[in-house]
């Protein structure tokens, strides 16, 4: 008896799904095991990238469902006058996914774990009939399935004090792709954040709670660096911790949290973005941003909770100069053997093994630690220089010059942008 199953397609180089197509699944061994649902959560962009990283899933493709009378692209869809159309398209993902390695059922918990099902017509800001929360079935096995998991997960939603759930379960019509430049949005749009809506309930032996308070005492105390983090995977958190958190090491902590793990804090910036970077004093929002920080960014919010209006921030990053023979120098100048510092990465410098007296005021080193110092062309004021700046902040460190001792480099350094760990 002939069944209906979903094929994918290449076709110039791009890979397409098909609606339901009657084939004799004896002429596919290679296709007959796979599977696809379509499933609406507010913003495809997230959805897709989502799903994406789940092992057993094989593909998502951002695309536009369960429409009528309205054409099926994000111009006609984002109209002031279908944002409140019940016969809206809705913005979806078509899932395809091999069943051996992940069910139906718990593919469908990832869905319900990853936004919030009770909000109508919205997830957060994204408000409008196209941000529905809906599930969009093959087969009359689906339906029934999606059924038993939104029972489960209104139980879950129903013990945590969460509303009743808005998700429509419907068999699918047609689903359209969405633009070119939707797929893969967030990974081929690196400066951004993921909306992230979820309720924080979860799934697991069906007895789930909400994920219990944290404590934040220790960030009521002084500065902190906070970054609002995501409970699912976001392409953009993970950006941030490779290329700024696992390379940050200064004395101002940094703490990761999720958005419903605030609690005693006092926040003027939305939590539901991923990553925010939140600074804290005494518990208390100073500077706030929403989504992804190159480490230059970051360091600049960083310099000016820290540094202020100073001579340092100054130096740091309009590349000022100390004044000779400064405070700072004669501070530093004879210091125990130890290590100079970023003074906000904390990133290891310069060595006082290899510091000499340049009788010119500035601090002066033979070499960088290797690997911490990037060089680069200054022509500024009519002259040829080679610039310092620190590979992991990016900040303004001085010059080096070739009239170091026994024909060696003289690294000339400010010290007002150091801090100085003695050797242990």
């Amino acid at each position: 008896m002939p069944i209906f199953k979903f094929l994918s397609i290449v076709c110039g180089g791009a890979m397409l799904l098909t609606s339901a197509v009657q084939a004799n699944p004896e002429s596919m061994p290679a296709t007959n095991h796979l599977d696809t649902i379509v499933v609406g959560a507010g913003c495809f962009w997230g959805v897709e990238k989502r799903f994406e990283a789940i092992p057993g899933v094989i593909d998502a493709i951002a695309g536009y469902a369960d429409g009528d009378g309205v054409k099926p692209t994000y111009k006609a869809i984002t109209e002031q006058r279908n944002k409140n159309n019940p016969k809206n398209h809705a913005e979806v993902v078509q899932i395809s996914f091999n069943p051996a390695e992940i069910s139906l059922e718990r593919l469908l918990q990832h869905y319900f774990e990853m936004h919030d099902p009770t909000q109508l017509n919205r997830q957060g800001n994204d408000i409008g009939t196209q941000y529905r929360s809906t599930i969009l079935t093959n087969s009359s096995a689906q339906f029934d399935t999606a059924q038993q998991v939104m029972a489960a997960y209104q139980q879950l939603l129903n013990q945590a004090k969460f509303g009743k759930i808005t998700t429509q379960i419907k068999p699918l019509k047609q689903f359209f792709p969405a633009e070119a430049y939707h797929q893969n949005y967030l990974a081929n749009n690196p400066n951004g954040y993921c909306p992230d809506h979820a309720t924080g309930v979860r799934f697991a032996n069906t007895t789930v709670k909400k994920a219990a308070p944290t404590d934040n005492s220790s960030l009521l105390i002084g500065k902190h660096i906070l970054v609002i983090d995501s409970e699912n995977y976001c392409p953009y958190c993970e950006k941030f911790k490779a290329d700024v958190a696992s390379k940050y090491s200064g004395d101002i902590p940094l703490s990761f949290r999720f958005a419903n793990q605030l609690s005693g804090l006092s926040l003027k910036s939305p939590t539901w973005a991923t990553p925010t970077i939140i600074l804290l004093q005494e518990g208390k929002e100073v500077f706030g941003r929403q989504g992804y920080l190159s480490p230059s960014d970051f360091y600049l919010l960083l310099g000016k909770f820290k540094l202020g209006d100073s001579e340092a921030f100054n130096i740091a990053f309009d590349e000022g100069t100390d004044g000779q023979f400064c405070q700072q120098y004669e501070i530093f100048k004879n210091t125990p053997d130890g290590v100079f510092i970023d003074k906000l990465s904390g990133a290891a410098l310069f060595d006082t093994r290899d510091r000499f007296d340049s009788g010119t005021g500035w601090l002066s080193f033979t070499k960088s630690i290797d690997g911490a110092v990037n060089e680069r062309p200054d022509n500024r004021f009519g002259m040829q220089r080679t610039e310092l700046r620190s590979a992991t902040s990016g900040i303004h460190l001085g010059h080096v010059f070739d009239d170091g001792p026994n024909g060696q480099p003289r690294y000339c350094i400010n010290a007002t942008v150091l801090d100085f760990v003695p050797h242990s």
